[in-house]
């Protein structure tokens, strides 16, 4: 890994064709996301970028990008997005890395599946509402980072293998020296039992010199290398598109050190699975919506309604925020996933926190505990707020808070409070009842739901369902 110089904050065309013309970048990388949520990208000889490619666009083909167009469509165009530009210290040439806009090349319109296209729309409607001018977004993706990793799964082999020097399992290993941290036994411990320190710095030093300001660092709850980077919020397209900074370089950070790191909400069983915790609040004209010093927790009205909309549309805008077979492996009791959808102050337990914040009124926030950080953060940013606008648009009261501990109440209790999805399955079934709220100002369209919905479908509900798995050879081989 090599440092580059810094482009700033909100480069423009000028400055990336500045450093072109400077001969000091070799190549341009040029990104997109697909709409399950990977990151795609290819290269351009830095002398073949001009600026007319910030307005032509650059043609790639659709139809093998996941969830885009069919072959008969499959021409489109990327419009590149300067603001977004970063140097990417991981490449051998120097190169300036940016993401793209997804365009129809016959209309010259935005493409209704782009999920940069969702994000955008989504701002613009919230302007258009009059409710508010800026969303802002803090997200806290947890990740595991491992030493190995080995999965198959064909006809006649179904298996993953995971290891690392601290887990749990490797406490008969002496070469470990007797550090390895028990299972939920991984929040906050100093080195040698956190192993993963000076990874996780050289994951911070990589992403601050790229602009990105993080907050801390720290080992996460879960054994085998469960970690967190706190990194600061930010509007809610930009936080999407430091999301996705953030996963590329905590993946080639651990790469650089031999290790492999992964975003699963659920890799280890019988411990803490990852989420993806995200703080949300609203302004207008630089003045926070979300505080009043007489309401429950300091929230105002209207961040009351803004979470009852939240927590109303909560299953359907699960289809997004935890929209993998996995992800309903980490919603189960016991492990501070939340499993109820209510809201609390400082509660764990519940859906919805609200962190104690002071008298500080641009501080009040709501947390959507719910998430995971395999969700698309445009498409899951953009549906949590459009959750949330529907709310103030209908003053959508929320159940009352719930100010225990929702894992230790009896089933009776229990039996009153809404609980969440228990499947994938469960919850595209609930966007196809529950979408119109999406729909409003054009934000996302039917289209994109239904693709997602039969996508989501047809690779991984039912792909998930036709296979055996290793732990139905334990319960039923010998039956």
């Amino acid at each position: 890994m090599h440092q580059q110089e810094t482009l700033g904050a909100n480069p423009s065309i000028r400055d990336v064709m500045e450093r072109v013309s400077a001969g000091t970048v070799d190549f341009i990388d040029f990104r997109f996301i697909d709409l399950p949520g990977m990151q795609q990208s290819f290269s351009v000889p830095a002398h073949r970028v001009t600026e007319t490619t910030f307005v032509d666009g650059l043609a790639f083909d659709g139809s093998s990008v996941r969830g885009y167009t069919a072959i008969q469509e499959s021409d489109m165009q990327l419009v590149p997005d300067p603001a977004s530009a970063f140097w990417d210290p991981f490449r051998t040439h120097s190169t300036i890395a940016m993401n793209c806009f997804v365009r129809d090349p016959l209309t010259g319109e935005a493409f209704s599946r782009d999920p940069r296209g969702v994000a955008q729309r989504a701002e613009a409607y919230l302007q258009s509402t009059g409710i508010a001018d800026t969303a802002f977004m803090g997200p806290e993706a947890e990740f595991f980072i491992f030493d190995k990793v080995a999965f198959k799964n064909d006809a006649g082999h179904s298996f993953f293998t995971l290891d690392s020097q601290e887990a749990a399992w490797n406490t008969d290993n002496p070469a470990l020296g007797g550090y390895p941290l028990r299972h939920k036994g991984g929040y906050f411990p100093t080195s040698p039992a956190d192993r993963l320190i000076d990874v996780r710095a050289e994951m911070v030093m990589a992403l601050e010199a790229a602009g990105i300001e993080t907050e801390l660092h720290h080992h996460e709850c879960a054994t085998a290398g469960q970690c967190e980077i706190g990194v600061k919020f930010d509007s809610l397209a930009r936080s999407a598109d430091r999301l996705m900074m953030f996963k590329y370089f905590v993946r080639n950070v651990a790469d650089s050190y031999g290790m492999t790191a992964t975003f699963m909400p659920k890799p280890v069983f019988g411990d803490n699975g990852s989420g993806m915790h995200t703080h949300q609040s609203l302004f207008k004209n630089g003045e926070p919506l979300f505080y009043d010093e007489n309401g429950y927790a300091g929230l105002s009205d209207l961040a009351r309604w803004y979470i009852g909309g939240l927590l109303a549309h909560a299953p359907a805008v699960m289809a997004f925020t935890n929209a993998t077979t996995n992800s309903y492996k980490r919603l189960v009791p016991g492990y501070e996933a939340p499993v109820n959808m209510v809201y609390s102050q400082r509660n764990r337990s519940a859906a919805v926190r609200i962190p104690l914040t002071g008298t500080n009124a641009k501080a009040k926030r709501v947390e959507f505990r719910i998430p995971d950080p395999l969700a698309n953060p445009y498409l899951a940013f953009s549906a949590m707020l459009m959750a949330g606008l529907d709310g103030i648009a209908h003053r959508i009261e929320p159940h009352e808070p719930v100010d225990k501990d929702i894992y230790e109440l009896g089933p009776e209790a229990l039996a009153d409070l809404p609980a969440v999805p228990a499947s994938l399955e469960e919850a595209l079934a609930a966007l196809v009842d529950d979408h119109d709220f999406l729909l409003a100002g054009g934000v996302f369209t039917p289209d994109l739901i239904e693709t997602h919905v039969n996508y989501k479908m047809a690779h991984e509900v039912t792909e998930l369902r036709l296979r055996p798995t290793p732990f139905e050879f334990e319960m039923y081989y010998a039956l």
